[in-house]
């Protein structure tokens, strides 16, 4: 007899995970180039049609970067636009949910285990205590987590365009270079990999991003120039900024949760690195900022997990 499961997909601009969730477990990862399909359902349809016979296939959730807003949803980077009850009924499953990005993510971390997580400096979680969560990568998520009534509920949000503060001179020499180039400011603008690109663009003084994020990291993991090393100090300490701002804005006794494909790439020079020491350094309140625990996920893709778990 087949076995019933649900269809979830982390949908990105370059790339689409889908995998079946079936009884807790996450199985038969697939990743599908979003470009090789005219829509997320071929690209579905694809996926669904390699798998065993003795998988019965009957709901669907969906992640996607961006609010998700009514029935329409899409990617801003790519061509992918649908009907969320349109595209339920061409896949024929009795529900399909989609979510944002980030929510799902941040729905995943109380799935992780104990060796999917590296904590960064002090502190000690509060086992229900709100949980904030931040992840740099092609752009930069923020969400909340509250535990309610026995379970974990999301607060999503677009925390990543919120703006960017300076908290040092320096800091405030490169903001206002990036204002003169686009105006508002974000966390974006400099937490992500485009971000690292324009923070090591404005502390050399160049109008435009000179090398790539991948190029920048691994020049400052080598040493070879002091410039890349400082743009990626730079990037490590204003994400302590952004990521203690979240703490004690939403009072997150349950710990901050790094995400996201960047930190991961350098876990020790991010360890060692002056997010911590940013992360506590709020004044009157920097004993209460000691307490609240930060960590590191090294899970490849927690937004997987959220999804399953998704009621």
């Amino acid at each position: 007899m087949a076995s019933a499961a649900k269809l979830i997909a982390d949908i990105g601009g370059t790339n689409a995970r889908f995998a079946i969730a079936r009884d807790g477990r996450v199985e038969h990862l697939t990743v599908l180039p979003t470009g090789e399909f005219p829509t997320m359902q071929a690209a579905a349809r694809t996926f669904l049609a390699g798998l065993p016979g003795d998988i019965n296939v009957t709901r669907g959730a969906l992640d996607m970067a961006g609010p998700i807003v009514g029935d329409r949803v899409g990617l801003t980077n790519n061509a992918w636009s649908f009907s969320i009850e349109a595209a339920r009924a061409e896949l024929g499953f009795d529900e399909l949910r989609v979510v944002n990005d980030f929510a799902a993510a941040a729905l995943g971390i109380p799935l992780l285990d104990p060796a999917d997580i590296q904590q960064i400096g002090g502190g000690q979680r509060a086992p229900h205590g709100p949980i904030g969560v931040v992840g740099p990568g092609t752009g930069l998520g923020v969400a909340g987590l509250f535990h309610s009534n026995g379970k974990w509920v999301v607060l999503p949000g677009e925390g990543g365009h919120a703006t960017m503060a300076p908290a040092t001179r320096e800091e405030s020499r490169i903001l206002d270079a990036l204002r003169d180039r686009f105006g508002h400011v974000s966390a974006e603008r400099v937490l992500s990999g485009q971000g690292l690109e324009n923070l090591h663009a404005a502390l050399i003084g160049a109008p435009l991003p000179t090398h790539t994020a991948h190029e920048i990291t691994q020049a400052a993991l080598d040493g070879s120039d002091a410039t890349y090393g400082r743009a990626l100090d730079l990037f490590c300490e204003m994400l302590g900024t952004v990521a203690g701002n979240l703490a004690i804005t939403l009072g997150t006794t349950g710990g901050v949760f790094l995400t996201g494909g960047i930190l991961p790439r350098f876990p020790e020079r991010f360890a060692a690195s002056g997010f911590r020491a940013r992360f506590e350094s709020k004044g009157r309140l920097s004993g209460y900022m000691r307490a609240i625990p930060t960590f590191l996920v090294t899970h490849d893709n927690p937004a997987l997990l959220g999804l399953a778990g998704l009621d």
